[in-house]
């Protein structure tokens, strides 16, 4: 039997509020794989979701067990690479696989050991310019990044870490044409939204301190944010 997908609220039709514990808090966040060295010279390649970026440093929540954590408390290096969309495959394929042997009780059912992450997950491992981790070629944008901080959380099953971005590789494809900018219109990142993937949708419309290219939707959008402030 078909099931008509639920269309989203109306912004005009008041909401009802639900209590409610989900066990999860992943309400849409960029899935980065984070390229990191074991201690002995070999790379870890693992996804995670919870990433921020201020200014040039880029906040990395990890778990307090797994092989990146431990990586990043004694070798700062890493890169921070964010796959598109149809890469999503990738990801999934190294969801279930740890770096740390024996594998952590903490990790959940299902977990297994694999050495060779890139091959695993179909990746190919390109050479950093500044940092030892290497990329991942098929990924659009690459930041090589050392971190600074590494640091527990309040739960103490986390650690945070604050990572400053040295250099930056994006897929040319993705650059507004002479200029230092990602084009917005062509890039998406690949977006984990409660346990499922997810790409961008159209654009809506740009803050004030944009420096790319206006979008030709954003003055239909603009007078449609009008029309409804006026309502």
């Amino acid at each position: 039997m078909d099931i008509a997908p639920r269309s989203a609220p109306s912004p005009r039709t008041p909401a009802t509020h639900l209590e409610i514990e989900p066990s999860i808090l992943y309400f849409g966040t960029p899935v980065t794989l984070l390229s990191t060295e074991n201690q002995d010279g070999s790379f870890n390649l693992a996804p995670m979701s919870s990433a921020w970026a201020l200014g040039r440093t880029v906040v990395l929540g990890l778990g307090r067990e797994g092989q990146t954590a431990r990586n990043l408390g004694i070798r700062p290096d890493v890169v921070i690479n964010l796959p598109a969309p149809a890469q999503w495959p990738a990801v999934e394929r190294l969801a279930p696989l740890t770096g740390r042997n024996p594998v952590p009780a903490t990790k959940a059912e299902g977990f297994r050991f694999e050495p060779d992450k890139f091959g695993a997950a179909g990746l190919t491992a390109e050479p950093s310019h500044l940092v030892r981790p290497p990329r991942v070629a098929e990924c659009p944008i690459q930041l090589e990044a050392r971190a600074e901080r590494v640091e527990p959380d309040v739960s103490g099953g986390f650690v945070i870490v604050e990572a400053v971005v040295h250099k930056v590789h994006a897929d040319s494809r993705i650059v507004v044409p002479g200029t230092d900018h990602i084009d917005p219109a062509a890039w998406s990142p690949l977006v984990y939204n409660f346990r499922h993937y997810f790409a961008l949708g159209p654009e809506l419309g740009h803050t004030y301190r944009s420096q790319t290219p206006r979008s030709p939707n954003d003055s239909a959008a603009e007078q449609a944010l009008a029309g409804t402030a006026h309502h």
